[in-house]
């Protein structure tokens, strides 16, 4: 119950920062006054909460909510293709590493789902640089969805600490 007043006291000050600088007409050349803006706000709380309050649990939804705010802005500003699942993996993935770096637990939770991100992010790069296996890594791609239940199964009934 450390800091409880942390995230609703930054959430409340970023949201209203965020409806004052609206109303005051301030054109950027970037569209800020978004819904990707309000992620970010919620985001920059959560790790607010996580880091001044020493509630770590906080930092993957925080990761999570301001990396997808900015993959927002980035996509709708710039014409960036990434796959959407890829990039949530990927902030899930820093999201585990930063906490373990506090905690020192989620290392290998962090290292699974960066390599996954990557798979998915790289997927098109990763068939044309392994060439001569791709028909067998084509057959193996048709299992991903089994192979990735099937972990989950195992973790999350086998894999107790």
């Amino acid at each position: 119950m450390k800091g409880q007043h942390l995230f609703p006291s930054v959430i409340l000050i970023g949201f209203g920062l965020y409806f004052f600088l609206s109303s005051l007409d301030i054109h950027f050349s970037f569209p800020i006054f978004t819904w990707p803006t309000m992620l970010i706000i919620i985001g920059l709380a959560f790790i607010f909460h996580a880091y001044r309050g020493k509630s770590y649990e906080s930092i993957i939804p925080g990761i999570l909510f301001t990396g997808l705010g900015i993959h927002f802005h980035l996509t709708s500003y710039w014409n960036i293709h990434f796959d959407h699942i890829g990039v949530i993996i990927l902030f899930v993935a820093l999201g585990y590493l930063l906490q373990y770096q506090k905690t020192k637990a989620g290392l290998f939770y962090g290292v699974l789902f960066l390599i996954l991100a990557l798979l998915q992010l790289f997927y098109d790069r990763l068939f044309q640089w392994l060439g001569s296996i791709e028909s067998t890594v084509a057959e193996l791609h048709s299992f991903w969805p089994v192979i990735l239940v099937l972990s989950g199964i195992y973790i999350f009934f086998f894999k107790r600490k």
